[in-house]
């Protein structure tokens, strides 16, 4: 069974990839309203990160798949294959 978080415990964690990479800062979640489900995390994006800048943005914020996290502790870890980088 996974770990629960509050998504109020999240808010402002500094996402990373499985490099080391800093590529922004959690500020939203999309979740799926029938199933309750993260979809998608919303980032503001680290200006000095080469692989935040590739990534897809909306409205100024990275989208990255909620597929593509790897762990959730003091930093949120992403599988940098899966955020396309």
């Amino acid at each position: 069974m996974g770990k629960f978080v509050i998504a109020k415990q999240l808010a402002g964690k500094i996402l990373v990839s499985n490099d080391g990479e800093g590529i922004g800062r959690l500020v939203d979640l999309i979740v799926n309203e029938a199933t309750g489900k993260v979809q998608v995390l919303l980032a503001e994006p680290n200006p000095d990160s080469a692989t935040a800048r590739r990534m897809k943005k909306e409205d100024g914020l990275l989208q990255v798949p909620y597929g593509a996290v790897l762990a959730v502790g003091d930093y949120v870890i992403l599988d940098k294959k899966a955020i396309g980088a």
